[in-house]
């Protein structure tokens, strides 16, 4: 812990420094808004170090991070709202008061009574006047869509509204189709619009039923079908020939090709 609050202290320190007289330019031009950008792309360069396996990437990319909390923290502190120390108390006043079990008295059985337990005592945090706080406020509105329809259903579900069985979301799949195809047949284009969002809200809430994070399964696909796409252009263009004077049953061949491989 001491080594921990040393690096720490130097952390801030440097960022002091760099936002403050004689400090970088650069640094001290930056505002909240200038570093939204910067948050979320540092965000992702974990998750992209973490599915990497490569621990030295995600040592670096971790700091990356954590600076842009610290340069945050540093612009509220010049701007007189809170500052780094504030942050750090009140996450660990949060965890802890939505740990019970952990620093209280609460049993729980097992993690889904952990999560309801989270859930009961956030919605009282929220709670304004007598109105009690939804169950899905909260989500950050720029969450990418599938994310952010996956934290909905299961913010729903853990409430018990819920299907009872995966045929149900099954069929619940099906009737969507069904509705697309009627908006398609009518050339309808809003009905359409609705409808392809219902048939993928739907989707989400299959992936969520069968215990899979829906924007996780579309990156390996995408992924999937990148490499393989890839694979279509070699054949392509060990050819000699353009792309175009491939028909679609040629250029399908080459996909099975790639599969295979």
């Amino acid at each position: 812990m001491a080594k921990a609050g040393e690096a720490l202290e130097r952390l801030l320190g440097v960022m002091k420094r760099l936002r403050g007289p004689g400090g970088c330019p650069w640094d001290q031009e930056q505002t909240l808004e200038s570093l939204k950008s910067d948050l979320i792309e540092e965000a992702y360069e974990v998750i992209d170090a973490i599915e990497s396996g490569n621990c030295s990437q995600l040592e670096e990319e971790l700091g990356d991070l954590l600076l842009q909390i610290v340069f945050q923290s540093q612009i509220c502190e010049e701007s007189g709202h809170f500052e780094f120390s504030d942050v750090a108390t009140a996450i660990a006043d949060k965890l802890e008061r939505r740990h019970p079990h952990v620093f209280g008295e609460v049993q729980v059985a097992n993690s889904a009574e952990v999560l309801q337990n989270w859930d009961a005592i956030k919605k009282s945090e929220k709670q304004e006047g007598d109105k009690p706080a939804s169950i899905v406020a909260g989500i950050p509105k720029h969450l990418p869509a599938l994310q952010k329809a996956h934290q909905v259903q299961k913010r729903a579900a853990r409430a018990g509204f819920d299907w009872p069985h995966v045929d149900d979301v099954l069929d619940k799949l099906h009737e969507e189709i069904g509705e697309l195809k009627e908006a398609m047949g009518r050339n309808h284009e809003g009905d359409i619009r609705d409808e392809l969002g219902d048939l993928l809200f739907s989707v989400v809430n299959l992936s969520r039923f069968l215990g899979h994070n829906p924007e996780e399964l579309l990156n390996q696909n995408i992924k999937k079908f990148i490499k393989r796409f890839q694979s279509v252009e070699d054949q392509v263009h060990a050819s000699g020939k353009d792309f175009k004077a491939f028909t679609l049953d040629e250029l399908d061949a080459f996909w099975d090709e790639a599969k295979r491989q």
